[in-house]
């Protein structure tokens, strides 16, 4: 990375560069010097118009290029809670077996627990090349310097060249703790990802509030890491016949121990995620008060559904954060999904674009949320939902006659 670094011995007076520099980077200490701060720019007018050799621009030395050919496989790591595996890692399983086609590489599933053998028996159902299991009982539960440790054993073993991991309760404190210990890279909640032959990964995001697609890539460091969202990949048809190999792998349990000691886990009451939901009504900003959202509630009930809401009903504080659809909120894959008075920004559609069908109900005829909807009414929801409750009241009453 480039830097810049001051000459206090070519500086006479030192005001002169605090007054160059237009972000008021240039900082005079208590002792007189001067330091730069994390205002920085990097706009260089200080090299340019300050004292001569004052100020330099230096670049780091270049880092090696690393063999890229020492590094092989797509891996993906298994999410798990007692016995049983979220969903999201059949998703990221999918999608590693898509973009493994395009280098020719295996791909590897790394499963941490204890008697965990039946689970492993499950995953070769799904198509993997080889599933690396560390059992034992010191990984019973998630903790995070054991899970840490076996994870990285795990890498430095196998070298896989790429790693997906679910962003999960468990995904997100594991997979930046590996990151930082690997010395690589890691890319949070990516809604897409490509593999080039050369085996480089990219990986894309919203940015910037969703404002731009942000393509990551980390061509001189191995892994490559990225954590992907529940429901935004396609999981692979489970296939009756088990396919790949399962590997055992060692490690000394030393390294499994753990400073942290827990003393008690308690269990939270089960409750309706709108993740799980195969129908959904989404309030959006045009909801005027939050009585109103009474006859979305009721076409959510008659349709087997629920409610859920954009990032501004939350902000409101008229709806639960747990209720928000959104980058900032869950992703959802309903098989219907009804927005009421939701413009579509990025944000929004990037946590439901996937679901099978959208009906969009907006006002404004230029509402990006038609763009991704399958059937689009204009027109105000406060007079469109109420005719649609009785409609299908009326018809529930025919079938039942």
């Amino acid at each position: 990375m480039a830097k810049l670094v001051i000459h206090p011995e070519l500086i006479e007076d030192p005001q002169i560069l605090v007054d160059i520099c237009p972000f008021g980077a240039m900082e005079l200490l208590d002792d007189g010097t001067l330091s730069i701060n994390a205002a920085c720019k990097m706009c260089k007018l200080c090299v340019r118009k300050g004292p001569k050799g004052a100020v330099t621009f230096e670049e780091d030395e270049a880092k090696p290029a690393i063999d890229k050919n020492a590094w092989k496989g797509i891996a993906v790591y298994c999410d798990h809670v007692d016995g049983v595996i979220h969903p999201v890692t059949f998703e990221l399983i999918g999608k590693a077996k898509e973009m493994a086609k395009v280098t020719g590489q295996p791909v590897y599933v790394l499963l941490l627990g204890s008697n965990v053998n039946k689970q492993a028996h499950e995953l070769l159902h799904y198509g993997v090349d080889e599933v690396h299991v560390y059992d034992y009982p010191e990984l019973a539960r998630f903790e995070i310097e054991p899970y840490t440790a076996a994870f990285c054993d795990f890498i430095e073993k196998v070298h896989p060249s790429s790693i997906l991991t679910g962003a999960t309760t468990v995904g997100r404190q594991l997979a930046p703790r590996v990151a930082a210990h690997m010395r690589t890279g890691l890319t949070a909640d990516c809604t897409i990802l490509e593999m080039e032959k050369n085996t480089d990964l990219s990986q894309i995001r919203p940015a910037f509030g969703g404002n731009i697609m942000a393509h990551i890539k980390t061509p001189n460091n191995r892994p490559q890491m990225a954590t992907v969202r529940y429901k935004i990949m396609n999981a692979p048809d489970y296939n009756p016949e088990e396919k790949g190999t399962i590997i055992h792998e060692t490690i000394d349990p030393a390294q499994l121990h753990s400073n942290v000691t827990v003393l008690d886990i308690v269990k939270k009451p089960k409750e309706d995620m709108i993740e799980n939901a195969d129908v959904l009504v989404v309030a959006g900003r045009g909801v005027k008060k939050k009585e109103d959202l009474e006859m979305l509630k009721e076409l959510a009930e008659l349709l087997g559904g629920q409610i859920a809401c954009t990032r501004p009903l939350v902000e409101a504080g008229i709806m639960p954060a747990k209720a928000q659809i959104g980058l900032s909120g869950r992703t959802v894959r309903p098989k219907l999904i009804i927005t009421c008075g939701v413009s579509g920004a990025v944000q929004f559609t990037a946590g439901m674009n996937n679901s099978d069908t959208i009906v969009a109900i907006n006002t404004d005829p230029a509402a990006p949320i038609f763009e991704v909807a399958n059937y689009g009414i204009k027109g105000d929801f406060y007079e469109i939902i109420p005719t649609l409750i009785e409609n299908i009241k009326a018809q529930k009453r025919s079938l039942n006659d």
